[in-house]
């Protein structure tokens, strides 16, 4: 573990003279090791300082294949040789993984907010738009609002601070010591009404950016949430009503602003925070398949969702729009990327046997047990789920559309950019057990 860190440091300092050929390679390289070196069964603490259960150590190989991707996609925009994008990518990967890695939750703090600084940078410096500095504002002020009660709430506990520890102590806190410990967390997922900055961050994002926020960065509220819940659990008990009802409710009227959209990242975007609010009502509703289920989402959603945001940037490049109504009927002259809508959009709709399958399942199963009067929005939730994935498939693949002419073809890049995307999804179903011993 400590090797892989130390590796990626170097990589991360050296990157200014690396070009993203060698970049990849490396990651490839460390991503290898630290899958095979590390007994992922039982949980490993290599010192006071860095440790791992199977949550940290997926969480790890998520960040490390999508900071392999987003470099592939990368490879085709004019910002593929500026060294500033390069050591940014490099730098958020090794933030987060420090993130996952950390035992000490002030530690886990600092290293979440510093994940902010460089995916600021990438949207205020090579988003496509001038909106970008607002979204950049955006995202800044509503993380720091939220982080900083979390930062109080740490600092006012009377105890050890170490994961490993927390078990044995026993804590009572009251409602505003719980509000502050949560919304940090609850901003950065995003729940339904502190979701705000997330679609125009990803609007305005290069599409490295857009892949590893919604790749990665949007788990770590919910990794979040699961190093702190051991102290709030009883909170987390009394005030699950409330955070079911905004979840359940503002899904839905999620699912409906997105049959609203035009622009297919934001699409896409909004489609994000239905997908993460079912995933925490697997976490408040304190039953053990909400967390299975959660590590099968995270992943399931962060690959999916990346691949969406390549497939729209790869038009992009040739159109140079991402409108619905300008990119309709293009399955006609790629039908090639046909294929790879559909595959993804089934994904996103959670069809066997993907990912996202099993871990709907089981949140869908967990949230049951908590209450079987969640079934009717949660019905409504599935269906309109469905019901964007596939207004938004049909109407970039069937029809006739506003632009044709002439673009570059489909290359190799673009071919293994989508089978790097698509494989880990299918391939779960090899190793079931593996995502079940938590």
């Amino acid at each position: 573990m400590l090797m892989v860190l130390f590796g990626i440091f170097w990589v991360t300092v050296f990157s200014f003279w690396m070009s993203f050929t060698e970049m990849i390679v490396y990651l490839y390289m460390f991503s290898l090791v630290f899958f095979l070196s590390m007994d992922w069964i039982q949980v490993i603490s290599i010192n006071e300082f860095f440790g791992m259960d199977l949550l940290s150590f997926m969480l790890v190989e998520l960040s490390l294949w999508i900071g392999i991707l987003m470099m592939i996609a990368s490879m085709d925009n004019n910002i593929y040789g500026e060294c500033m994008y390069k050591f940014y990518m490099m730098f958020m990967v090794f933030l987060l993984l420090l993130c996952f890695l950390i035992l000490n939750l002030v530690g886990f703090y600092l290293m979440f907010e510093s994940v902010l600084i460089p995916m600021i940078m990438m949207i205020m410096g090579w988003g496509g738009q001038p909106e970008r500095l607002q979204a950049g504002i955006y995202m800044l002020f509503y993380t720091l609002a939220g982080s900083l009660p979390l930062l109080i709430f740490l600092m006012l506990i009377n105890g050890s601070l170490s994961i490993f520890y927390m078990n044995w102590i026993g804590y009572k806190f009251g409602s505003l010591m719980f509000l502050m410990s949560v919304v940090g967390f609850l901003v950065k997922m995003p729940m339904y009404l502190l979701h705000l900055w997330l679609p125009k961050a990803h609007v305005e994002a290069p599409v490295a950016g857009s892949m590893v926020l919604a790749g990665v960065l949007l788990k770590l509220g919910i990794y979040g949430l699961f190093r702190i819940k051991i102290i709030i659990e009883n909170c987390m008990i009394k005030f699950s009503f409330w955070v079911m009802s905004i979840i359940l409710f503002g899904g839905v009227i999620i699912g409906f602003v997105c049959l609203c959209q035009v622009d297919v990242k934001a699409l896409i975007a909004y489609s994000s925070v239905c997908h993460m609010g079912v995933a925490l009502g697997g976490i408040f509703s304190m039953v053990m398949w909400g967390y299975l289920g959660n590590i099968l989402i995270m992943l399931g959603h962060g690959l999916c969702s990346s691949g969406l945001f390549c497939l729209v940037n790869i038009y992009y490049e040739r159109f140079y729009t991402r409108s619905l109504i300008l990119l309709k009927g293009l399955g006609i002259f790629f039908p090639y990327f046909s294929v790879w809508w559909l595959f993804f959009v089934m994904i996103n709709m959670s069809v066997p046997p993907s990912m996202n399958l099993g871990g709907e399942i089981m949140l869908i199963g967990s949230l049951m047990k908590w209450s079987l009067l969640v079934i009717l929005p949660l019905g409504i939730l599935m269906f309109l789920g469905a019901a964007y994935s596939l207004y938004m498939y049909s109407f970039l693949n069937h029809g006739s559309g506003w632009i044709a002419f002439s673009s570059k073809l489909i290359n190799l890049r673009e071919i293994y950019l989508m089978l790097m995307h698509f494989i880990p999804l299918i391939l779960w179903m090899m190793k079931m057990e593996f995502f079940c011993l938590f």
